[in-house]
């Protein structure tokens, strides 16, 4: 049976572009697990070797070709610059080589590219919030787009970033129609309600699926936070890919001292898988600020009474289970906008709605716990 071990002495030949020594040798191979139906693992590299990942994933695959009859899962992503700091003071400076292993001119970093936005600088007073879930159709997205409004409605300057790059959607529920345009070396969010907007929706055209494996999904992750003119924000809110998958586990790097809302449904099952995305916050010693219950109940039009249809409980026992509190239940339901208004959208509730009301309660218990 193939072990951790074989993995790591198979890529012993495997070298990194700027650092020129083995990814293996030098602790670069992390996540390794072996499944019958393949190896899965992760190669930290320089950020200078970005550049060449797709070279580096393609000699993986052959180092491990022999190793294992399965199809390897590599994901590759930069070193942070903690993990670069530490890899400098090992290797007597070589981690900050300015040059690539052939000599030409270097790629720019990722993690470098970070450290021009503001938002990251230091002393940045803005506050990040990742908005996440389990599992897809609990309602992330409405509640993340309900929440940064109210924000804004509170009187904060609030940034959006739809960090889900497969399933974008912020733009068509928040009714906009315009694409950002670009102003010297920057890119203009797109704003709306009072929240500035940035998403993949904005760059595709025609709805178009987006094939991208895990390099370029950080790359893109990046940009938004490097080439945007976010401006001085108070609050930014992320809204993750459902799971665990590499656009969380990039953000959950990127941002160490984000917080983090749970998004479930009141059914169980919902409620279980949620309980892996707030157990990943916690490892990453990210502060889970609450859950949030969505779809709670269905309330009738002519009776006025509640329905449970999807159950109840499961926002109580996630909340339990991660030892936070509920901050809000939201009732099944759709605004009623109607297309005709200036200010149409599909999703975003009016402030003096029932349910824009409580979003703007939602608000402020998040302006509450983040001392703001």
């Amino acid at each position: 049976m193939t072990t951790r071990e074989n993995v790591l002495d198979a890529l012993g030949s495997v070298m990194e572009p700027t650092l020129r020594q083995s990814i293996a040798a030098l602790g670069l191979v992390r996540d390794v697990v072996v499944r019958e139906n393949g190896v899965s693992l992760t190669v930290v590299l320089h950020p200078d070797s970005l550049g060449q990942s797709e070279a580096v994933e393609r000699n993986v695959t052959l180092a491990l070709k022999n190793l294992h009859s399965g199809t390897p899962h590599i994901r590759i992503r930069a070193m942070t610059d903690h993990e670069k700091s530490e890899m400098q003071a090992k290797q007597g400076g070589q981690a900050s080589a300015p040059q690539s292993s052939q000599g030409a001119a270097p790629v720019k970093g990722h993690a470098a590219g970070l450290e021009t936005s503001p938002l990251l600088a230091p002393g940045s007073k803005t506050q990040f919030i990742a908005i996440a879930s389990g599992k897809g159709g609990v309602g992330k997205s409405t509640v993340t787009v309900n929440l940064a409004v109210a924000l804004a409605r509170s009187g904060k300057r609030v940034g959006l970033m739809d960090c889900d790059i497969y399933g974008f959607s912020v733009p068509d529920m928040m009714g906009i129609e315009e694409r950002p345009v670009q102003v010297g070396d920057k890119i203009k969010p797109i704003e709306r309600f009072g929240v500035k907007v940035i998403s993949m929706g904005f760059f595709v055209e025609d709805n178009s699926p987006v094939v991208w494996r895990g390099p370029m999904l950080g790359r893109m992750l990046r940009n938004f936070f490097a080439e945007i003119d976010w401006g001085e924000l108070d609050y930014v809110l992320l809204d993750l890919p459902p799971g665990t998958g590499d656009v969380a586990l990039d953000v959950h790097q990127i941002l160490p001292h984000s917080k983090e809302i749970i998004v479930t449904t009141p059914h169980a099952t919902a409620a279980f898988v949620a309980a892996r995305a707030g157990a990943m916050a916690i490892k990453t010693n990210h502060e889970v600020l609450g859950v949030v219950e969505n779809m709670a109940w269905y309330e009738s039009r002519s009776t006025g009474e509640r329905e449970y249809v999807f159950g109840r409980g499961g926002g109580g026992l996630l909340a339990e289970t991660l030892h936070v509190d509920l901050l809000a239940q939201f009732p099944l339901g759709a605004p009623e906008n109607h297309p005709a208004e200036p200010d149409f959208s599909p999703s975003v509730y009016k402030a003096d709605t029932p349910t824009g009301r409580e979003y703007l309660e939602l608000a402020n218990k998040v302006i509450e716990r983040c001392g703001n």
